[in-house]
């Protein structure tokens, strides 16, 4: 399994590359009057018209004072949404074994699991579990 690990407010999570369409730097935000809260804008990337998404809200961790940097497009049923994140780290080719499951049920639903690399701590989301609430 082949993931891209992100920032959002120094934690690590990560998402399966094969959700990702494309990795870019921040750009202009067109704003969407009388959108919800968690819709940010629209992004021209290439002549599409983008929604963008504040995942911060969505998986309710609170900003950091760093402006976010990067928008990480992602494939959501023959549709593009992005999500603005603080930092896109890595992309890491992952022993599925290693992923450890979250089976408590208080814990959040789109929460895949929790994977132990050296000293860090990666949290694992199911990106369409996350953008179908």
């Amino acid at each position: 399994m082949q993931v891209v690990i992100f920032r959002l407010n120094n934690e690590l999570f990560a998402v399966e590359t094969a959700k990702v369409q494309s990795i870019n730097n921040a750009m202009g935000i067109t704003k969407v009057p009388k959108a919800p809260a968690y819709i940010k804008g629209l992004v021209n990337l290439r002549g599409n018209v983008i929604s963008l998404l504040d995942i911060n809200l969505l998986m309710d961790i609170p900003k950091s004072g760093k402006s976010e940097n990067s928008i990480i497009i992602l494939e959501m049923e023959d549709e593009l949404v992005g999500v603005t994140v603080d930092q896109v780290d890595e992309v890491l080719d992952l022993d599925e074994n290693i992923i450890e499951k979250v089976n408590d049920e208080k814990k959040k639903a789109y929460i895949e699991g929790i994977i132990n690399l050296d000293n860090r701590v990666v949290t694992l989301i199911n990106i369409d579990k996350l953008l179908s609430n």
